[in-house]
């Protein structure tokens, strides 16, 4: 019979490998990452960041070696690992003819929930929701499609997450109310383990990081310790200019503003 893993880190891995046909895409990862904290995962396309996450999810087997998700083998154990889990993929898996509050209650009942309604209730609150709940998700805006998203991912209070390339064709203000959720998982102690292609992403909201290249994680550490392995930069006194995105984001809730007075 199969026994959970001593207690420890809620995801350990060891060794993993996995190819398809004679591709080799995970060649012996291994991965610690701590409890009530965000792990960005970073690597180009092909690396194999999600081929990772669909391991550790249950989704996939591996070829080799071991993994472990809230010391439960998720091989042996998957039943166990996918009652810990949650898992929000690439785009966004709301059904657009319910409305959010039917989104919701729909995942409470399939992970029999006693209260469906209450659970709905209060995510819709955490999430600001709760004025939209009973429109259809078809109206909602690209931003809070993807919080109402994340917010059925955590039905029932998974301890951890799996955040598949969050932001991916969100706008920028929408990008942001994301980056706010999931700092907000984060300090409510569930352990996050994010993938993304934006670098900037992992340095706003990530406590450590990992770059799986050529399917092995090639550095894994705090940005700080990650910024030390290159030479100091020189530095410069320049006039600092606003970015793209200061520029968009002033000018659009400006407008906004005007629109509502």
């Amino acid at each position: 019979m199969p026994t959970s893993h001593p207690p420890g880190a809620p995801i350990q891995i060891r060794g993993l490998e996995k190819s398809y046909g004679g591709l080799s895409v995970l060649r012996g990862v291994s991965l610690e990452i701590a409890s009530g904290g965000v792990c960005a995962l970073l690597g180009s396309n092909g690396a194999g960041k999600t081929t990772l996450i669909r391991i550790l999810s249950t989704l996939i087997a591996a070829d080799a070696g071991t993994a472990f998700v809230n010391g439960f083998d998720v091989a042996a154990q998957p039943h166990r690992v996918r009652a810990s889990i949650s898992l929000t993929g690439q785009f966004a898996a709301v059904d657009d003819m319910l409305s959010g509050r039917e989104n919701l209650v729909l995942v409470a009942k399939l992970r029999h929930l006693r209260d469906p309604g209450g659970s709905a209730d209060q995510l819709l609150a955490r999430f600001s929701l709760t004025e939209a709940a009973d429109r259809r998700v078809a109206t909602y805006s690209g931003g809070m499609r993807r919080r109402l998203d994340i917010a059925m991912s955590l039905v029932g209070d998974p301890p951890v997450i799996f955040l598949d390339e969050p932001t991916t064709g969100l706008d920028p203000e929408a990008r942001l109310e994301v980056w706010q959720t999931v700092r907000e998982l984060a300090g409510r102690g569930t352990t996050v383990l994010l993938t993304t292609q934006y670098l900037d992403e992992a340095e706003h909201l990530a406590d450590r990081i990992a770059i799986l290249h050529q399917g092995r994680i090639v550095v894994d550490g705090t940005l700080e310790e990650l910024q030390q392995m290159l030479p100091p930069a020189e530095v410069e006194y320049v006039r600092k200019q606003p970015s793209l995105e200061d520029v968009f984001l002033a000018l659009t809730r400006r407008d906004s503003d005007q629109e509502i007075s």
